[in-house]
Parts: C-alpha cells; structure tokens; sequence
C-alpha cells in the first residue's frame, strides 16, 4: 500500500507541475479588456469630410479620408458594410484623382485584397506601379498580391527590387517570404527587427500590427507565454482589439485546455465585433466541450451570417471546410474549392480540391493534385494534414510517416480538435 500511495503522489507531482507549465494566462491581464462597448463608427473629423461628398462631388481629398476612416471602421467592428463603403470612396477617388492617382489604386487595391479579390487587386497594384509615384510602395504591394496568388517566384523579383532594405516595409514581407519556405526563426528575427522600428517611428498602428503579427508566430514556434504577452501589448495599445483577445482565447483553448474561459472572451467580443469565422472557432470549443446544441447553434449562425452577398468569396476557404466536416456537402464544397482554385491557385486553395476529391472517394485524382501542388511547395500544418489522411487511403505508407513526422509540433496550431486526426494517421 505505501509503494502505491507513493506513486500516486508523484503521479500527482508530475500532473500539477505539468499543469503549472501550462498556465500561462492570468485574467486580472485581460478582464479590464473585456468590458464590451460599441466601437466609435464616427467622429467630428469624419463628419466634416463627409459633408463634402455630395452625389456629382470632386472633393477628391474627402473621399481619400472618408474611405480611410471607413476602412478603420471595418477594422474595428468586422461589419462588413463598412469595408464595402471604403471601396465606394475609393472607387471615387481613383476615377477623378488627377494627382496622386497611384496612392489611390493602392489603397483601393488593399481593399481587394481585404475582401479576396485578388485579380482585381493585381489590377490596380499595377496599374499604381505603371504610374510611378511611390515606387517601393507598389513593389510592396506586387509582393502582397502576388504571394495570395500564388506566384510567388513573381513575389519574390518584387521584394528583390524594394530599395529600402533596412525599412519596415521590407522587413515584414521578407519575414513573410521566410515563412513561406518554413523558416520560422528567421521570420521572427526579421518581424522582431521590423517591432523595434515600428516603436521607434511610434507610430501605433504599425506597432500593433507588428505586436499581433509577432503574437502569431511566437505561438506556431512553441513560445506560448511570448505569444500571450504580444497580445497584451497589443491590448495595451488597443483595448478593443478583437484580434488579440481572439489570440488569447485560442492560447487557453489549445494550450491550456480551458475551453469554458475561451469561451468567456470569444462572447465578449462577439458582443461588439462582427466575423462569422468567430462563431466557428466557438463550434469548434463546443465540440471539444460536448456541447452539442452550442456546435450546432453556432455552425448555424455561420451559415447563416456568410450567406451576406456582400462576403463575396471572402469566406470560401472557412465554407469549403464546413461542408467538408459539418455539412457533408461535397457537390457544395467541390464548386466552392473550384472557385478558390480559379481565384488563388496556392497550395491551400489545391488542397482543399484534393480533400474534397478525397471525401468523394475519388482518391487518384486527389493524390494527383497533391503531388503537383501540394508536395514540397508548403510548410503549413493543415495543408500537409489534409495530404498525409489523402497518402494513407492510398497506401502510401512512407509519404504519410514523412507527413506525421513534420505535424508533430502542430497541435498548439491545429487545436486539440484536430490535433486528434494527426493520431489517428
């Protein structure tokens, strides 16, 4: 009796100390940040730049700040409306700007590609970098465009011709360059360098982009408590900020396994921020839970809130996967994944093809794609997941060894739902 009584208690040991490593969050930090109040959608600087609009207005420099300030809008509370307003300003500007047309086909073009509308993007960014003015500018944005499409060898000859090697704008996108080919110490050292001059120029939202950003991939390289302070910081600057709460409710959900207190602030920020890839990031917890009447109350309002003309096919990757795993809508998923394909021909875009193609039994075809699109030209843990369950159907034994074998350090980014496919290979 007294050997098994010892090894429970260091049994008890081992799982508190395991435990304590675990708890990284603290709501004293984050409480002061959920008290939930409307985000200001005006002010007395907008009011007076949108009473010069009128309906046969030239007020080109009203409809630049107009759709800047509607854009902060979007950014703040998620409404869709907003986003689409910015585009209409935007829109007006470019077709009457006689100076500074460039700077409006960027601006413009940021707004495709915030709505997924990346061929129209390429579009303006070249037709800003065909005009001149603020070159590195539209060589920065050629890079952006190029790399959600795809074309990342074309992405790469833009980042190669930006001048300025030092500045914030060349840090970022070669630390994003340096994610693509999966060299995450180096994509942080470049975003850590590109944070300091954010905070040397003071400029807050440069600061919070890098701080969030940066929260990011300390949490996809294991440094958990690093991540959860970045979103703090950016709290800090922000304290609305829907973004980071979301990051600490994802750290307590997938890190800490309290599913109840991600819950808790997902709730608070739904109160006042707009997304419908929220509510499935709260059916994925409820599953996780065994809540199964909040699993399907949530997919629901997803469903139902995505159906918004205006979403366009902002939400096509969220919606192909729901019809995969929830809905079982392969017809659906394969028109949607079709779509993607036409719209962003990347990795993610063919593996969703291939995994619909996978769910229709129709396995050669979906190991054909993931072989010319997939195989080695991505180091993304879905994508390769969605690969190594297409290999194992088809038998390919060392394919999907090689796959597991680079998952291993993914559940922290898969969440523990997920995490269980990656087991069962």
């Amino acid at each position: 009796m007294k050997y098994i009584s010892l090894f429970l208690l260091m049994s008890c040991m081992v799982s508190c100390t395991n435990s304590k490593q675990n708890n990284i969050t603290n709501p004293q930090d984050y409480n002061r940040y959920l008290i939930t109040s409307a985000a200001d959608t005006t002010s007395k600087y907008f009011k007076l730049w949108n009473s010069k609009i009128k309906s046969d207005s030239i007020q080109l420099l009203s409809f630049g700040i107009v759709g800047a300030e509607y854009n902060r809008y979007f950014q703040n509370t998620g409404n869709i409306q907003f986003l689409k307003k910015a585009e209409q300003a935007l829109k007006k500007a470019t077709d009457i700007a006689a100076i500074g047309r460039a700077g409006y086909y960027r601006a413009l073009a940021r707004n495709y590609i915030s709505q997924h509308r990346f061929k129209e993007a390429l579009a303006l960014a070249e037709k800003a970098h065909s005009i001149g003015n603020g070159l590195d500018k539209s060589k920065a944005l050629l890079f952006d465009v190029h790399m959600e499409l795809g074309n990342y060898e074309t992405a790469r000859t833009y980042l190669d011709d930006i001048t300025d090697f030092n500045g914030f704008d060349f840090l970022i996108r070669l630390a994003k360059w340096k994610d693509h080919q999966g060299d995450l110490d180096q994509t942080i050292q470049l975003m850590e360098q590109a944070s300091s001059l954010s905070e040397l120029s003071k400029n807050k939202d440069l600061m919070l982009w890098s701080y969030t950003n940066l929260a990011d991939y300390y949490g996809h390289a294991g440094h958990i408590k690093t991540a959860y302070e970045h979103y703090l910081k950016s709290l800090q600057l922000d304290p609305g900020n829907a973004y980071a709460k979301k990051g600490i409710a994802w750290i307590l959900y997938a890190h800490e396994k309290k599913p109840k207190e991600a819950l808790r602030i997902l709730n608070s920020v739904m109160a006042t921020y707009k997304s419908p890839d929220y509510h499935l990031l709260k059916a994925e917890i409820a599953e996780y839970l065994g809540d199964a009447p909040l699993h399907r109350s949530e997919l629901t309002k997803y469903k139902k809130e995505v159906a918004h003309p205006f979403y366009g096919q902002m939400y096509n990757a969220h919606t192909i996967d729901f019809h995969l795993n929830e809905s079982k809508q392969y017809e659906k998923a394969l028109l949607l994944a079709q779509q993607e394909v036409n719209n962003r021909p990347t990795p993610e875009s063919y593996s969703f093809l291939a995994y619909t193609y996978f769910k229709k039994g129709e396995q050669k075809r979906a190991v054909s794609l993931v072989k010319e699109h997939i195989d080695g030209k991505t180091f993304e843990p879905a994508i390769l997941l969605r690969a190594a369950e297409i290999y194992k159907i088809a038998g390919n034994n060392t394919k999907v060894a090689l796959l597991k074998d680079a998952l291993k350090e993914a559940s922290y980014e898969l969440g523990p739902t997920t995490t269980k496919r990656i087991a069962s290979l």
